[in-house]
């Protein structure tokens, strides 16, 4: 059971850090896109305050799943059991934070086109797609490579 929850909690933080680099690196450093960038452009106070409220809806969402990481592994910690080991740890947070990028681009960026990975200053196609590839499926793969049990 403790190894269940300790993977568990990997995959949530996982999700949480994919979310979190997402909007801090996307959203602000790079301001290549918000929430709703690409329903409503932030070209006036009123829209860039709707975008800004949007994104700090999905830091919380994020900050939440983090948080139930968080204390997935700290149950984890007090039962008794095996843990996973420090490599399938980081392999399932990896394989978490590449299941986020991969349903928060194909929803998001392609079903909802609520934003695109480079909206600003203008709508970038290849950007949403090398996202999915590299930020989505290259993760899955690196995450399940190194969260697999095998002895190296």
């Amino acid at each position: 059971m403790r190894e269940k929850k300790a993977r568990t909690a990997a995959l949530l933080l996982g999700i949480g850090m994919g979310g979190f680099f997402d909007g801090i690196a996307l959203h602000q450093i790079a301001q290549w896109h918000n929430m709703l960038s690409a329903k409503i452009a932030p070209t006036t106070m009123e829209a860039m305050k709707t975008n800004m409220t949007a994104d700090g809806w999905f830091h919380a969402a994020t900050w939440v799943i983090t948080l139930a990481g968080i204390l997935r592994l700290w149950s984890a910690a007090r039962d008794s059991g095996d843990l996973p080991s420090t490599r399938a740890f980081v392999g399932l947070m990896i394989l978490g934070w590449g299941g986020f990028n991969l349903v928060e681009g194909i929803v998001d960026h392609h079903l909802l086109e609520l934003h695109h990975v480079r909206d600003m200053p203008r709508h970038m196609p290849a950007y949403d797609w090398t996202f999915l590839a590299v930020g989505g499926v290259g993760l899955l793969l690196l995450g399940w490579v190194l969260q697999r049990r095998r002895a190296m």
